[in-house]
């Protein structure tokens, strides 16, 4: 397994290094058929205006999965402490779902149809940062909607973007703030997705719950 440990702000000292490893290892040690790569952030924000806040984010790459965690606190070894449970309880979920996806069928996805939208705004007034404070890369293998949701789901974000193998495009799929998940498919010039159904650009995603989830 391959551990990869990033600094922002911080020195990584060999006291950092070694608690790192000591934790995230053994946080992922019953998961090392599954793990390929362990990515660490630390980093610490510094604004006057509130107290020092130093984090923890824990990015796992297994079989083509992205699972993803973060914690902070007024202290980065509690951070660590705090990313390495989340992040084996983030593995453990991903394992019990790929062990039930092999043992139970598959619930169909039911995708509904919405009406185009057009403002995504509203009255609200857009604001953007004044540069790209950072870049990430990674691989985008095509994966259905439904696979696209369990990603989102593990990897934290409020957001996903992903490679659609049913149309080759590329999608968002995102937490609505009334419910559900919703689609973001590319519209071309004639007003039209280049999606299957040619219908929409917006989608609500309703998916069956599993017994044993909470």
């Amino acid at each position: 397994m391959k551990l990869v440990i990033h600094g922002k702000n911080i020195e990584i000292t060999d006291a950092i290094r070694e608690y790192v490893h000591q934790k995230i290892e053994k946080a992922v040690s019953h998961f090392q058929s599954l793990t390929n790569e362990v990515d660490v952030h630390l980093s610490v924000a510094r604004n006057p205006r509130i107290n020092t806040r130093q984090a923890a984010e824990v990015t796992i790459y297994a079989n083509g999965s992205v699972i993803r965690a973060e914690e902070s606190s007024e202290n980065l070894y509690a951070s660590i402490d705090l990313v390495a449970d989340k992040i084996a309880r983030q593995l453990r979920k991903y394992k019990e779902r790929r062990q039930d996806q092999k043992t139970q069928p598959q619930p169909e996805e039911v995708v509904v149809v919405e009406s185009v939208v057009t403002d995504l705004i509203g009255d609200r007034t857009p604001e953007l940062p004044n540069e790209v404070v950072r870049t990430k890369y990674f691989s985008m293998p095509p994966m259905t909607v439904a696979e696209a949701l369990e990603q989102l789901q593990l990897v934290g974000h409020d957001f996903y973007m992903f490679h659609n193998s049913e149309t080759g495009e590329i999608n968002v799929i995102y937490e609505r703030n009334h419910g559900g998940y919703g689609v973001i498919h590319p519209r071309n010039a004639n007003a039209h997705t280049n999606g299957k159904n040619g219908k929409a650009s917006h989608a609500n995603i309703v998916m069956p719950e599993k017994s044993h989830s909470k």
